[in-house]
């Protein structure tokens, strides 16, 4: 058996039943918020866990926990960010969409692709990028936002979003064109996402 990944940073979740599953996939404190209104007494510890050790922000990809990683990334900047897809998230049968459920694998992808927020950065990707890519408006705007964010591992977002998304992760224009060829793909049927 090999020895579990070890992650130096605290894993902020939203529950008990996340902890128990990040502890399966990967050794690793986590801080749970237990919910969307977060405390300030929590924020207050994130703040100095983030100072300390380090945080990544691991919620589920839901309107709930993109809440809370909005909450965390005003309060604490320079935060990084893990992200699961809906498909990695959904439960076996009926229930909402959890780091719960997720596959430990799933678990470990997403904190081998951690994304560090970079609120000064440049920006390298243009509103009008997005236009002329479908990504704002159009028919099929919206499955196009879901499956760039899945395949950038950046979370979906709506229009407004994702241009300040692309550009606080800093995805470089490299980065941009591959999602963009890889969407194109998908699109066509040669590959499935």
């Amino acid at each position: 058996m090999t020895d579990k990944m070890k992650i130096k940073e605290v894993i902020v979740v939203e529950g008990k039943d996340d902890t128990k599953r990040i502890n399966l996939a990967v050794n690793a404190d986590t801080l749970e918020t237990r919910g969307s209104a977060i405390s300030d007494e929590t924020l207050a510890q994130i703040e100095e866990l983030h100072d300390k050790r380090g945080v990544i922000v691991f919620t589920d990809p839901d309107f709930s926990g993109e809440k809370i990683r909005k909450i965390i990334q005003e309060a604490v900047p320079g935060v990084k960010h893990a992200f699961l897809t809906k498909k990695a998230a959904a439960p076996d049968h009926k229930g909402s969409l959890g780091v719960e459920h997720a596959d430990p694998e799933a678990i470990r992808e997403a904190l081998r692709n951690l994304y560090t927020e970079e609120p000064d950065a440049t920006p390298m990707i243009s509103r009008e990028d997005l236009a002329v890519a479908g990504l704002i408006s159009g028919p099929k705007a919206k499955i196009r936002r879901r499956i760039l964010g899945e395949y950038l591992r950046i979370g979906y977002v709506n229009g407004k979003q994702l241009y300040k998304r692309l550009n606080l992760f800093q995805i470089t224009p490299e980065e941009f064109a591959a999602a963009l060829r890889y969407l194109d793909q998908v699109e066509e049927g040669k590959i499935d996402e």
